[in-house]
């Protein structure tokens, strides 16, 4: 019988995660919002606002493997709420310091390393986490579900960040946060998952192992090459997007905020149609023509630089961005042998937001030089140029079912999506 829609909603444990999650991504994003505004009426330094936010990613660069290596080892479901309870605990921190008139940006900074560090233990350990929740069949599900509450958080806790930061001050959205951070901790607290899944393996291998196997030819290396690709050249492109909003479109503050809007709007509706029907689609496949649609908006946005098209086409450009992500995501956990799969999300995860940072640099040195417009047409024929080759190449390859999936001996090489046999 084929997945039924909205599958990962029949697990009671998905929904109380799901539930929490969202909760605390809307704190997280309302924090976001308004520590950047917190630094900006500090120091006035458009600089000393980059400064924060690559101090926190600087440690998800550098401890993420780390992090789907400790995946591999631990009970994730202890360590992930403790994880939560120090972002709270983070939060708080940051409110009381604001409170008693005490910030200022030598420990802003410093509090944004600490939360750079629990994220980087976090995210692998969430991203495994889903499986422990729903199981093989509906992870996919569970993902584009968790993707979903991502882009809408990120649309309306900024909107509130905003109002509430005008009216009460920064401070108020740290509190908020803090309380949404209770809000996923009591979710987990109430999470009763199989002890069975969350057994940690006695003699984990070493990370070398996940890096072979991500590198044997066939889906695994096709997935994060491409997932490089977009990374850098791809969605870097938002970080211009003021830029090419005021200077190409030539629109203000709004028309930049309703770009941002359709990004998000797309994202959401992408992970909708994934939990809705994503069990009808060939998910390598779907995966890399993806890369083909990021690739042909960004060109189409260099070459046809008008609001309503850019508009539409940040939209389908969310659209290809999450469900390529959220399908990539799937194959990586469902297809990796299981004494492996922390450690592979961790890579996927080091890729995803470690390279972040360099997709943003590259789009703004190539702005600066060249023009937003030339940046983006360089971006979209990379993407579209590799999501064409790689189509051409792993076109006979298909990744095996989950009831097929083998587990192979962590002795012997591995070789996934190998060519089936008629």
């Amino acid at each position: 019988m084929p997945p039924l829609p909205f599958a990962a909603l029949r697990h009671r444990n998905f929904r109380l995660f799901i539930f929490g999650q969202f909760v605390s991504l809307v704190g997280m994003w309302m924090q976001s919002a308004a520590l950047g505004w917190l630094v900006l009426t500090l120091t006035n330094s458009a600089f000393a606002v980059g400064l924060v936010s690559a101090m926190g990613a600087l440690p998800v660069l550098l401890f993420t493997l780390q992090g789907g290596a400790l995946a591999d080892r631990v009970n994730r479901h202890r360590v992930l709420t403790l994880l939560r309870v120090g972002m709270g605990l983070e939060a708080v921190a940051l409110a009381i310091l604001v409170l008693s008139g005490h910030a200022s940006l030598s420990w802003i900074v410093v509090l944004a390393l600490f939360s750079g560090l629990l994220s980087a233990f976090e995210i692998p350990i969430r991203q495994n986490f889903l499986m422990d929740l729903v199981g093989r069949d509906d992870l996919m599900n569970a993902i584009a579900f968790n993707s979903m509450a991502f882009n809408l958080s990120r649309v309306v806790g900024p909107a509130l960040a905003g109002g509430l930061t005008a009216l009460l001050g920064p401070a108020a959205c740290f509190i908020i946060n803090a309380v949404a951070a209770l809000a996923v901790v009591g979710s987990l607290l109430r999470i009763r998952p199989d002890p069975a899944l969350l057994v940690p393996h006695r003699q984990p291998p070493p990370l070398r192992d996940a890096l072979v196997y991500l590198l044997a030819p066939g889906w695994p290396r096709t997935l994060v090459t491409l997932t490089a690709i977009y990374t850098i050249f791809g969605v870097s492109f938002l970080a211009v997007l003021p830029v090419y909003a005021r200077d190409v479109l030539h629109t203000g503050a709004n028309g930049y905020g309703w770009l941002i809007s359709a990004f998000g709007m797309g994202a959401a509706g992408g992970a909708l149609l994934l939990a809705a029907r994503g069990a009808q689609f060939r998910r390598g496949e779907f995966a890399v023509r993806g890369g083909i649609t990021i690739g042909s908006v960004l060109l189409v946005a260099a070459l046809l630089p008008f609001y309503p098209v850019a508009f539409l086409g940040l939209i389908l450009g969310g659209m290809a961005s999450a469900t390529t992500a959220i399908v990539t995501n799937t194959l990586l956990q469902t297809e990796a042998p299981d004494h492996l799969r922390g450690r592979v999300i961790g890579f996927y995860s080091f890729i995803v937001v470690g390279l972040a940072p360099f997709g943003s640099l590259q789009a703004g040195w190539l702005g600066q030089r060249l023009g937003v417009r030339v940046g983006a047409a360089m971006g979209g024929i990379i993407c579209l140029g590799c999501a064409l080759l790689l189509l051409s190449r792993v076109k006979g390859l298909v990744p095996g079912p989950a009831a097929d999936r083998r587990q192979p001996d962590p002795e012997q090489p591995y070789r996934w999506g190998e060519r089936r046999q008629a």
